[in-house]
């Protein structure tokens, strides 16, 4: 496709594969474009598949995120180039030309079944990095359960094979044949018309900060090593123990702001720690309620949606004790490894000592290893920490380098549903510039024919542990036992994480291998992940509406988390209705209906008018509704604009200026809604104006 006799290349490269890349590339696919995933690690995920849960909601995190990543797995317009990095790039705007270095797995992605016989056989044990270091995995390992791709890889310098020319046990017993000791780094080329940079962040180095002890006391350890320990998939099954002597802490204070908002080390706030402690204060609470939680901070940084409140209820319903002040050294007693805090408390204007079991560093947050590489292939400006710097405060993914975008905390500290905003923006944004190649290089998703289904319900059952998320909480192989003796059921297993891509396979095969023609699973929120089952079972050819679910976590796990008889037998009275139910479903099937190309932008401030620009920069007529005489809301009563001091007047008469030029917007001021009509893709609009409806 070209737009003034200049190609436009209908794909977009997404460098990072953590939430924020995960979304856009999703988001970019849903507006028509391919899409070239990289991420140097072996698997997608990021740092939010280490996170046990996320504020406020107390949501399991990966409960969240493993069916964007199943999605992204099995996407036909992603591209996934895991265990890669982009080496250079050529090009401009609408036409990019980009080399990326795929680094050998080992392993023969076509062949691995992640059976996992290749990491139980391998003789050579080594630190688990995505369980920060507190366990141990294998030369040949997968990263976690859920990796997408879920296949297994070799690390060179810790398999016996590389370093001494012995070994090759894995090659022998893998039943696949999948290893491959002879895979070399290669180039591969790909053409874009787009860059989105999603590179998220690390933790500042804590052992800079010499006073808190940090690699030289055991029961010293960062916030992102608590949350390994915190979690049903971490080293110790969820279970809150001390690394020095596996034995559960009495007391736990987290320490806020090390190494940042210190003029010496990072001077920004990481935007996130006051609520992850908070977080992670009130789960240890819910594991123990004997355990005494401590959060020594220097200000209370709880500004987005429910945030206070999410700090009250850890007060009050939890009793977790905040210290405004700040902790200057941490003291190791050597016989106990417990550890003595001194402390300023800047409320009562005096110093104190507290010992503890366990201290939790809230360490700053830095930009990813590589960002100031990555950066000098791109062209892009750092900003003075080494983050990506956004063309200008009103642009904020927009770069110095036309067509290159950035989103998530690569661009600047922030939380993840942030993140997850700023990728749908950056995913937009891309839109706008390619608009003209729109579905050129799409593929069409095939149609699994779907299968005769005979009058006799044949049910398959699958009952999720999600690690010990649920079955630490009820006995989860008792509750599939059950399944087996309900009518209809002819097979039922429990199983530990349903959502895993490889139990999308495994449903996939048990509904071929026992002619199942409807199948149910209790597991978690159907929120999140019914529509992923719905999908595997279309693909599996089995009519999507012949898919149940049981929420057995929110409604027998969590809320009964000590009451396992309890839970179990409630487990299995759900279990019980979501098969009786599935017994009578009957194949439904979605209608074709043509989709009205325009939208209805209700408010004409800073955010309506932005949102109107840029669907009508992708080619879609929009109807911009403001209740007042003018366009501007909130932002005509401004004057000087913070952090860049610009006029409020000149911004809004920016963007008046861009809307009157637009011919795809329609703009009514002095405007209500009166009614609206239909449904997702077809509404139907009343607006009352002064001259009438």
């Amino acid at each position: 496709m070209k737009k003034n006799d200049e190609e436009i290349v209908g794909s977009v490269l997404v460098i990072g594969g953590g939430i924020a890349g995960i979304q856009a590339s999703l988001d970019l696919t849903d507006l028509g474009y391919k899409v070239y995933l990289v991420e140097r690690a072996p698997s997608i995920g990021g740092r939010m598949a280490q996170l046990d849960k996320t504020f406020p909601t107390n949501d399991c995190s990966l409960c969240i995120l493993a069916p964007k990543m199943v999605e992204v797995g099995r996407n036909p317009n992603i591209e996934l180039l895991t265990y890669s990095e982009v080496k250079s790039v050529s090009g401009k705007a609408g036409n990019f030309k980009v080399e990326v270095l795929r680094k050998p797995r080992y392993v023969d992605e076509t062949k691995c079944k992640a059976c996992g016989t290749c990491n139980e056989k391998c003789p050579k044990k080594i630190v688990d990095e995505y369980n920060m270091g507190l366990g141990q995995t294998k030369a040949i390992y997968s990263p976690f359960a859920q990796a997408v791709p879920n296949t297994y890889l070799i690390n060179p310098s810790e398999c016996i094979y590389f370093q001494r020319g012995k070994c090759r046990s894995c090659e022998k017993l893998c039943p696949a044949g999948a290893i491959n000791f002879e895979q070399k780094e290669k180039i591969e080329e790909l053409k874009v018309g787009a860059i989105i940079v999603a590179t998220g962040f690390e933790q500042f180095d804590l052992t800079q900060k010499k006073e808190y002890g940090y690699g030289r006391f055991p029961n010293v350890i960062s916030a992102l090593e608590f949350e390994r320990l915190m979690c049903a998939s971490g080293p110790t099954g969820g279970h809150i123990v001390r690394p020095s002597d596996h034995e559960e802490p009495k007391r736990i204070a987290w320490i806020q702001c090390v190494g940042s908002r210190d003029t010496k080390m990072k001077s920004y706030c990481s935007s996130v720690c006051c609520m992850y402690a908070t977080k992670e204060a009130i789960i240890t609470k819910e594991h123990d309620p004997n355990i005494d939680c401590y959060i020594f901070y220097i200000d209370m940084r709880a500004f987005g949606k429910g945030f206070q409140d999410f700090v009250n209820r850890a007060k009050e319903e939890y009793n977790v004790k905040y210290i405004r002040g700040k902790v200057s050294q941490i003291i190791e007693d050597p016989k106990t490894k417990n550890l003595k805090l001194r402390f300023e408390d800047m409320e009562r204007m005096e110093f104190g000592e507290m010992e503890v079991g366990l201290a939790v560093l809230s360490p700053a947050l830095v930009p990813s290893k590589g960002t100031k590489e990555l950066a000098e292939i791109l062209g892009l400006d750092l900003d003075e920490n080494c983050f990506l710097k956004e063309r200008d405060e009103f642009s904020p993914v927009e770069t110095n380098i036309p067509g290159v975008y950035i989103c998530g905390y690569v661009q600047g500290p922030k939380d993840i549903p942030e993140s997850v905003a700023q990728a749908s923006a950056a995913a937009a944004k891309a839109s706008e510039l390619l608009a003209p190649a729109r579905g050129t290089l799409l593929k069409a998703k095939k149609k699994v024919p779907e299968k005769k289904i005979s009058e006799e319900p044949r049910i398959g059952v699958m009952i999720c542990h999600c690690g010990t998320n649920i079955g630490g909480f009820l006995d989860c192989k008792s509750v599939a036992e059950y399944a087996k003796t309900l009518p209809g059921v002819v097979y039922a297993e429990d199983n530990m994480y349903s959502c895993s891509s490889d139990s999308q396979e495994k449903i996939k095969k048990l509904i071929a291998d026992y002619d199942l023609n409807r199948f149910v699973v209790a597991s978690c929120t159907p929120r999140t992940h019914e529509p992923l089952f719905m999908k595997t079972c279309e693909e599996a050819g089995l009519n999507p509406f012949l898919f149940e679910m049981a929420n057995i976590r929110d409604q027998c796990s969590w809320v009964h988390m000590r009451e396992y008889e309890k839970a179990t037998e409630k487990a299995k009275d759900l279990v019980r209705m979501a098969v009786e139910k599935a017994r009578m479903l009957k194949p439904l099937y979605c209608d074709t209906v043509e989709v009205e190309g325009s939208a209805l932008v209700i408010g004409g401030g800073i955010a309506g008018m932005t949102a109107a620009l840029s669907i009508a920069r992708q080619g879609f007529k929009v109807y911009l509704i403001e209740k007042e005489k003018q366009l501007g809301g909130k932002l005509r009563s401004l004057d000087t604009l913070f952090i860049s001091g610009r006029k409020a007047e000149e911004l809004l008469q920016e963007k008046i200026d861009e809307i009157s030029l637009q011919k795809n917007i329609t703009v009514y001021t002095q405007a209500k809604v009166k009614s609206i009509e239909g449904y997702i893709g077809n509404f139907g609009v009343t607006i009352e104006t002064e001259e009438g409806e």
